[in-house]
């Protein structure tokens, strides 16, 4: 089912190039610097329940198709938020999800999951209602073995740091348990704090309270409000951490003064909270968290640009995050000028930017981070992550601000069995781009080598500080 070849340019000198190049990275050890697994399956090393809850249940990628076909997300197993019943029988999950499994023709999904399928199951035959059972029935055996509990598959995956995305509110303390066993993977955290940033979270006046109850600061001022995220910060650095993780609306950033900021505060703590005022205190926190990057060394990652829980019937049924979240079009050259103006020109701070806006790749990210000291570029991210997106991404950016002003690849995932297909498909389009400019004699073969282990395994390293 796995094609040697797959990814590869059709011209056969071509590919030749890309084999070579990929052939010296498919083994490195993978660096996982921005992800959404969870820090329980670490430490707690539970066996995965069964292959619904495994790969169906969790993945919006596999649910919101499934979603745009009619199926209900109740039948697929997605709890509601009102407690009514939802079907439980993960076989008939799994037969359902085999039913619609040509929906997947040709999307990175089914890349991701054809390899998992392959190279942990053994499984070389196409998903279908045919093999539906046999399927799930070599999955489940498999998932009650010892060799596919979590640390096992983090082992045999060669992943040698992974980060996932903790809330400002969590105690951290399956990270703390996981430090304390004495197993040597590195699960490290990352510090998200938008549910305490952002006015329009729910909750964020109670969450702010928290968070001043978690600290002891007093958070109904800005500067107690402050000293709580920086104690909070401080905290979670001590668990790990090397970056912080900031999902807003857009790219907004502001940089008021004392004065305004403290009526900014007072303003957004009311229950009648303006949109406006909301905008304006998200982007001024981006000013105030690239400060504290400044002073406690965490990577600042930017996330902007989705439209969050668009469809409204799903998300007062079943709640966040559940696959209708959509792109929108994004500006950074005015929206980060602020922060760039006080920030920009800070070689020791590390800005990482991610959009879900294409059309300002080369317009606008890659002449910034071609010339700010401060600024890197993710990688292609979230609907585009996926051959097509990886080639058009290093294409529209590479002239402008070269390689060394990326990041390598970090794959974004709650899937775990989807990571090393996630990087595998990275190595492979980059070395098929790097194997394109080495044919048409921009680059030489032996920079090329040297640049697929840079893309595969040390930019992500040295962006995140791992």
């Amino acid at each position: 089912m796995l094609h040697p070849d797959r990814l590869f340019p059709a011209d056969p000198n071509v590919r030749a190039i890309a084999r070579r190049l990929y052939d010296s990275v498919k083994d490195l050890p993978i660096v996982s610097p921005h992800g959404h697994t969870d820090p329980a399956w670490y430490a707690l090393n539970e066996p995965f329940p069964d292959p619904a809850k495994l790969f169906v249940v969790p993945d919006h990628y596999i649910f919101r198709m499934l979603h745009s076909q009619g199926v209900r997300l109740e039948d697929l197993g997605i709890g509601r938020r009102d407690g009514a019943p939802v079907e439980t029988d993960s076989r008939k999950i799994w037969r359902l999800f085999a039913a619609h499994y040509h929906l997947f023709r040709a999307t990175p999904t089914r890349i991701w999951l054809d390899h998992a399928f392959e190279t942990l199951f053994g499984l070389t035959d196409r998903l279908s209602p045919a093999n539906a059972d046999h399927f799930y029935d070599v999955i489940d055996a498999a998932l009650k073995t010892d060799a596919c509990r979590p640390r096992a598959l983090y082992e045999r995956f060669n992943i040698e740091v992974i980060s996932t995305t903790d809330g400002a509110l969590d105690d951290l303390a399956h990270h703390r348990a996981i430090r304390d066993s004495g197993w040597k993977g590195r699960v490290l955290p990352a510090y998200r704090p938008d549910a305490v940033v952002d006015p329009e979270f729910a909750g964020f006046r109670d969450n702010v309270a928290r968070l001043g109850e978690i600290t002891n600061e007093d958070t109904k001022s800005f500067a107690g409000y402050i000293a709580a995220h920086r104690k909070r910060r401080a905290y979670f650095k001590s668990m790990g951490a090397t970056s912080s993780d900031h999902g807003h609306p857009s790219a907004a950033t502001a940089d008021l003064s004392s004065r305004e900021i403290e009526a900014l505060y007072r303003r957004v703590l009311r229950p009648d909270v303006t949109p406006e005022d909301a905008e304006l205190f998200r982007a001024q926190m981006l000013t105030e968290m690239a400060a504290m990057s400044l002073e406690d060394g965490l990577v600042l990652q930017i996330h902007p640009g989705a439209f969050r829980n668009h469809n409204r019937d799903l998300f007062e049924s079943f709640g966040r995050d559940m696959g209708a979240d959509i792109p929108q079009r994004t500006d950074y050259v005015r929206a980060l000028k602020p922060l760039l103006d006080r920030f920009g020109n800070a070689r020791e701070l590390g800005i990482i930017l991610f959009t879900l806006d294409e059309s300002v790749y080369s317009r606008e990210l890659a002449p910034l981070a071609g010339h700010y000291p401060a600024l890197r570029l993710g990688p292609a991210w979230w609907f585009f992550d996926a051959p097509d997106g990886m080639m058009r991404y290093r294409e529209l950016v590479t002239e402008t601000a070269g390689f060394y002003n990326t990041v390598g690849f970090n794959d974004d995932t709650r899937a775990f069995p989807s990571i090393p297909a996630r990087h595998d498909v990275a190595r492979r389009v980059d070395c098929a781009f790097l194997a394109s400019r080495v044919a048409t004699h921009r680059l030489d073969e032996d920079e090329a080598f040297e640049l697929a282990h840079d893309l595969a395994y040390r930019l992500a390293k040295q962006a995140y500080k791992l």
